[in-house]
């Protein structure tokens, strides 16, 4: 195989803009030869924009099965992403699954066993932020253990504001039957990664969330979240849609170091020795380490998407490494599931979670979703199908 015949499943915003970027050659081992989605406006679109050279499909079934694919994105709303992921690794389709893998564990668990079972499908997750110069760089600091073991993580993430209109131009927007979940779930999934992928999975999570604080919505669009990690070490996570003038600054705090990622740069702070061992031996009651402060040096190199697309290509061709694995996404969102839970319960969440009654939770939501009600029902009744959900409508 020379090239790779790509479809994508939904063409929205994200969808049609792999779509274009793929068409114009972004991305060479791959040829778009289809696209599906539910809307036929959007297929409209995609006639008028790609001609006869991409087929066009009202459902991703009907595509899947034409033979004119050979791997797919899927860029569906949050709930169907396990689902159409399932259908692509079913039919031996290598599959990219947009951010977030899904809605809440327990169903992304399903998509991982189902990968498991397709070891000739290379699944991968559009994890695009670990492309990024500056988390590369930052990575690869933790990683080398010249500055010892991780101590605290703070992490202030506001700057993704979004006035009342955002939220009102959908009514599958900001709700729990068409999104699972607020800032979270849409905005908070690249950083959610972020942390876990730099500093490891935290074992206890205690979360205050606020819904619809700063706009008419039912779901959170503000976070504050503390975490323990198995070392000792603590972290904060902030979040918000709400701030007009927002922040994204994280610190992370080491055994021998201190290293900021702020307003698009990296610095360290150095110390001469670890903490232990200056504290240990310094006698002076005020004593301070000597420490200098630098800006490390990366290769300014920031792909975005067709990072992470690219590789996906060259590891279905050559055989070389992901970004992602695909079945790494259930790690931020258990993380996000933990926070949801944390605050539900009015309580710490240990992890990892209890995935069934993190569902039952995030079911009494969706039913009393205020999205329109047949749409509710519908989003209800699949999941009782496929998960045996004891819920029954209203």
């Amino acid at each position: 195989m020379e090239k790779i015949n790509l479809g994508i499943i939904g063409i929205g915003n994200m969808g049609a803009s792999h779509a274009k970027k793929i068409f114009e050659g972004q991305c060479p081992d791959f040829i778009l030869t289809a696209v599906a989605d539910t809307n036929p406006d959007r297929l409209v679109w995609a006639k008028e924009t790609f001609g006869d050279a991409v087929k066009c499909f009202a459902t991703a079934e009907e595509m899947l099965d034409s033979g004119c694919v050979n791997a797919c994105i899927v860029a569906v709303p949050h709930f169907d992403h396990v689902k159409y992921a399932i259908e692509c690794m079913k039919r031996s389709i290598h599959v990219l699954v947009e951010k977030p893998a899904g809605v809440y564990t327990k169903q992304v668990r399903e998509m991982n066993a189902e990968a498991d079972k397709h070891p000739e499908v290379v699944f991968a997750m559009m994890f695009n932020q670990r492309t990024n110069h500056i988390y590369r760089k930052l990575k690869e600091l933790i990683a080398s253990g010249d500055y010892g073991q991780i101590r605290r993580v703070n992490w202030i993430i506001t700057d993704w504001y979004r006035p009342q209109a955002y939220y009102d131009s959908g009514a599958w927007r900001a709700t729990w039957s068409g999104e699972g979940g607020g800032a979270l779930l849409n905005q908070c999934p690249h950083q959610l990664d972020l942390l876990q992928w730099l500093c490891g999975m935290p074992v206890k999570v205690q979360a205050h969330l606020h819904y619809g604080k700063w706009h008419d919505i039912e779901v959170e669009d503000d976070v504050t979240a503390y975490m323990e990690f198995a070392n000792g070490a603590t972290g904060v996570f902030v979040t918000s849609t709400g701030d007009a003038c927002g922040t994204n600054r994280l610190e992370i705090q080491m055994d021998k170091a201190k290293i900021v990622a702020y307003k698009g740069s990296l610095e360290v702070t150095e110390y001469e020795v670890t903490e232990q061992e200056f504290s240990a031996k310094n006698t002076a009651q005020f004593g301070k380490m000597e420490m200098k402060t630098f800006v490390p040096e990366t290769d300014g190199v920031n792909p975005h998407h067709m990072g992470v697309i690219r590789p996906w290509g060259a590891a279905i061709l050559r055989g070389e490494p992901l970004i992602a694995d695909g079945r790494e996404g259930i790690n931020g969102l258990m993380l996000s599931n933990a926070m949801h839970m944390s605050d539900w319960l009015g309580k710490a969440v240990e992890l990892p979670l209890d995935e069934d009654l993190y569902y039952e939770e995030l079911m009494k939501r969706v039913k009393t979703s205020r999205r329109k009600t047949v749409e509710v029902k519908a989003v209800v009744a699949d999941m009782d199908s496929t998960y045996g959900s004891k819920i029954t409508e209203k």
